[in-house]
């Protein structure tokens, strides 16, 4: 995998794709986050006229009705029979819609958990701007879902010679409303219709409704939920039917264990059942004992291991238990900062227990350069508790802890520009909780290790029983082994993601 730019092809469904590096530029973006807050307030969104936005983004009504048919009812045949019932009604009522223009038809997707008490109000605004049939609330409908059932009853449409269904699934955009997690999991879904090739692939366009939002941020949407949030939401899809399209890389995680299983599994994996390893060995090249348990899952921004795993797990705990703290963005931002502080990041007492110490102690490090197909062992620095490996330039609200690098120091280690969509990963270490602040606070850089094309992490328990990891902010416990090892293997998905630039 080369990280020069390489030439992207343009889109069969004439989308204006932008080369991979025309991602907004991130280097303000942890600065600029309440302005972008009052700057949406009152006339920011006051020259989207709602009329002109619902004749661009709203589907004829046998078309939405069919959708919602088929992901209600999950089958294509409901919602063909739901078309087929509408357009009747139509015609009794002499207001057919067929005929109507399809601009860009759009999706959306909210997680009414998110942003406080933001995500029911935002359900309901954007019934009244679009229509109930064309957004999702994801408490009730999986996003595999609407791929599997919706956007399959369009393609059977299309079959029967619908043109206006076939306009519908060729031009249809999608935007998530939600955090990096809930973002994720929609992009993780879209996926596989590139397995499956049922191109082309709604790209996906953001409203910030989490707590961190660095794929918000990477990609122009800003970094929080704004203040005058009704009048942006009109921006918001506005823009996401006529901002252009870049991409964005997405790296898979392969997690073997000898044996045991991972409690209390994240969204972000799934299990590896018994029948399916003998596919499993053939793609990874591997060998699976037959007691060992297998899990995979894809991310976007970061995997880490570590004391900020250890803290995001004891957080999202604390949140599930105690919802009611959990009222937003800033008051989850207090709890999280207060929560760190007890668990031993910011002073470790000689006596504490061994979780507490240093990575190295249970982890071995082994990377691919690009061009490379061999294996490298990376000596992990022994003052290392938090080990990132990260694909975006933002993390942790917006941060940018690998930093701007100089060209005589890129240079220098070997290193080369980093981008979203380049075919690497950056890896850095944060050592205890006062370097990790300072590091937060972009008054130093973290620890630089490497940038690989293909990563591969052995640890073994020894003294440790458990290591704490996350993945784009899920995070969960894993369970170690004393003399035997579990592996974590990272590789890049063959394919990219369609992203919707928002500032452009």
């Amino acid at each position: 995998m080369e990280r020069a730019a390489a030439e992207v092809e343009m889109e069969a469904a004439g989308d204006d794709v932008h080369t991979p590096h025309s991602a907004p530029s991130t280097a303000s973006s942890a600065r600029v986050s309440i302005w972008e807050s009052v700057r949406a307030c009152g006339l920011w969104g006051k020259d989207v006229d709602k009329a002109e936005l619902r004749r661009r983004v709203v589907m004829p009504l046998y078309a939405r009705r069919a959708v919602a048919a088929a992901v209600k009812e999950k089958s294509e045949a409901a919602g063909v029979a739901a078309a087929a019932a509408a357009k009747e009604e139509e015609v009794v009522e002499g207001e057919g819609e067929e005929g109507l223009a399809v601009v860009t038809p759009m999706v959306v997707f909210v997680n009414s958990k998110s942003g406080g008490r933001h995500g029911p109000e935002l359900k309901l605004r954007l019934h009244e701007l679009i229509s109930k049939e064309q957004v999702f609330d994801l408490s009730d409908v999986k996003p595999s879902d609407f791929i599997c059932y919706g956007l399959g009853c369009l393609e059977r449409l299309a079959e029967r010679g619908d043109n206006c269904a076939k306009d519908i699934r060729g031009k249809l955009r999608i935007m998530v409303a939600g955090g990096d997690g809930t973002v994720g999991w929609v992009l993780g879904c879209l996926q596989d219709l590139n397995k499956l090739k049922r191109e082309p692939v709604p790209p996906t366009g953001i409203i910030p409704l989490g707590t961190g939002n660095d794929l918000a941020r990477s990609f122009g949407w800003g970094g929080s939920f704004p203040f005058g949030w009704r009048s942006a939401v009109k921006r918001y899809l506005s823009k996401a039917g006529t901002s252009p399209i870049v991409h964005l890389d997405s790296w898979q995680a392969v997690i073997t264990m000898p044996e045991g299983q991972i409690d209390e599994l994240p969204h972000a994996l799934k299990k590896v059942e018994p029948a399916d390893h003998l596919e499993f060995n053939k793609e990874n090249g591997s060998n699976l004992p037959e007691k060992a348990s297998s899990y995979k899952g894809v991310f976007y921004n970061y995997l880490s291991i570590g004391m900020d795993a250890q803290v995001a797990y004891g957080f999202h705990h604390l949140r599930n238990e105690k919802p009611y703290l959990a009222q937003g963005p800033v008051a989850n931002k207090m709890i999280y900062a207060g929560y760190s502080c007890t668990q031993g990041w910011f002073c470790t007492p000689c006596t504490a227990s061994p979780q507490l110490r240093g990575l190295r102690n249970i982890l071995r490090l082994y990377i691919k350069r690009a061009n490379c197909s061999e294996w490298e062992q990376i000596q992990m620095p022994s003052s290392v508790r938090s080990l990132v490996i990260l694909n975006l330039k933002n993390y942790s609200s917006g941060r940018h802890p690998w930093g701007d690098l100089k060209p005589d120091y890129l240079e220098k280690r070997g290193f080369v520009e980093a981008h979203p969509d380049d075919g690497l990963v950056e890896i850095f270490g944060l050592k205890e909780g006062w370097h990790a602040s300072f590091v937060l606070a972009e008054l130093i850089n973290a620890k630089h290790i490497a940038q690989a094309a293909a990563i591969k992490l052995e640890m073994r328990g020894g003294e440790w029983d458990r290591a704490y990891v996350q993945m784009d902010g899920e995070p969960w416990k894993q369970p170690l082994i004393q003399d035997q090892s579990t592996t974590v293997e990272i590789n890049k998905v063959p394919y990219h993601s369609r992203m919707i630039n928002g500032d452009p």
